[in-house]
């Protein structure tokens, strides 16, 4: 069906095409943001019962080397795979019924031999049960216990971002990890 614009229903028209969009609009960003909660809630929890909580001894080893650690709850399934002990190398995706969503690259490692890596990894593991919803990529910006400091700096949002984290021992630093990541779709 045609529409016929005169001078009397013009105005009426647009407006009524600007609310329509509004309305569409308020809905689109509230179900995103409410996915995205979601999402970041369940990333949070993810992390905290796979590496923070259980680390080196807790994973699968898969036919090629790869170490995984999984993690479900509802419609999300949680994959942390990664290869290596110092330096490694990995991912973790999150997928929803199925369909990958969210996805994240991580490389890093002990810097030298001041301190063994399984300590370093130890402190590491206290620093990532400390992540938080508005930035659940690793561990929070800043935690310092005894000798260890650990600090987080990232750059972007939940759909696109970076970030390197980095621990240091008695002021020194002993541990980097650069790592990046966001939003994915088919």
């Amino acid at each position: 069906m045609r529409r016929v614009f005169n001078r009397t229903n013009e105005g009426t028209e647009k407006k009524c095409i600007k609310e329509d969009f509004l309305s569409l609009y308020k809905i689109y960003i509230n179900q995103n943001f409410k996915i995205c909660m979601e999402l970041s809630n369940f990333l949070v929890k993810a992390k905290i019962e796979t590496y923070a909580s259980i680390g080196e001894r807790g994973e699968k080893i898969l036919q090629d080397g790869c170490k995984e650690l999984e993690y479900t709850e509802g419609n999300f399934q949680y994959h942390d795979k990664y290869y290596g002990f110092n330096p490694f190398i990995g991912e973790e995706v999150v997928f929803d019924n199925g369909d990958y969503i969210w996805g994240m690259n991580y490389y890093g490692g002990v810097l030298g031999y001041q301190i063994s890596a399984i300590e370093v990894y130890k402190f590491l593991q206290k620093a990532m049960r400390l992540v938080r919803e508005d930035r659940p990529y690793r561990g929070p910006s800043n935690y310092t216990e005894g000798n260890f400091k650990y600090v987080d700096k990232s750059e972007g949002n939940f759909d696109n971002f970076s970030g390197i984290e980095t621990i240091f021992f008695k002021g020194e630093e002993v541990y980097k990890l650069y790592y990046h990541g966001g939003v994915i779709s088919k």
